[in-house]
């Protein structure tokens, strides 16, 4: 197969053992749902400050250096102030919510996409928010979006310079390769 035919293949996490679903999938998302909850429910028109739920490692001292870059517009989408360390949101209403010290997933067979050189796992069981989280770096970050408001991939192409701060130790493969591997 050509290098182009296996880009175009869906990618998925870099094992040697069997691929199956992870426990940290649950939490993550878990996670991840009751920030997003919490900022809907609490938000009002007019507010200022989105309400999120830091994440367990939120005090990792690399999230720090992903929320200081993060762009002032993702997808088009003004930042908006968030009442957590390590998180940030764009949107009026809110639509992007990003959450920094999340689980580190463990491989998986989620669909990866790759993005400006970021490996994201996509989770879209609970669309129109689809949550995308970082593979192969630790901390972990997951970012929710509501594709509904905004382009997933335009969301992930402007977060990708504040990302890549946290130091990439695996990468996806295609299931091609993958299996090769084993």
């Amino acid at each position: 197969m050509t290098a182009l035919h296996l880009r175009s293949q869906s990618r998925m996490p870099r094992a040697r053992a069997a691929m199956t679903p992870a426990p940290w999938r649950s939490l993550t998302r878990a996670a991840a749902a009751a920030s997003v909850v919490a900022a809907t429910v609490l938000l009002t028109g007019c507010a200022a400050t989105v309400v999120m739920e830091p994440a367990a490692d939120s005090n990792n001292p690399a999230c720090a250096g992903v929320i200081v870059r993060l762009p002032e517009f993702a997808g088009d989408l003004e930042q908006r102030e968030t009442n957590a360390q390590a998180t940030a949101a764009w949107g009026d209403p809110a639509s992007v919510f990003l959450s920094c010290g999340v689980p580190v997933p463990a491989p998986s067979e989620m669909d990866c996409v790759e993005v400006r050189g970021i490996d994201w796992l996509r989770d879209a069981t609970e669309e129109p928010l689809t949550y995308f989280t970082t593979y192969g770096r630790d901390p972990a970050i997951t970012v929710a979006i509501n594709g509904a408001t905004v382009s997933g991939r335009a969301v992930l192409e402007d977060l990708a310079n504040s990302v890549s701060t946290v130091p990439q130790e695996r990468s996806c493969l295609s299931r091609v390769d993958a299996l090769n591997e084993q």
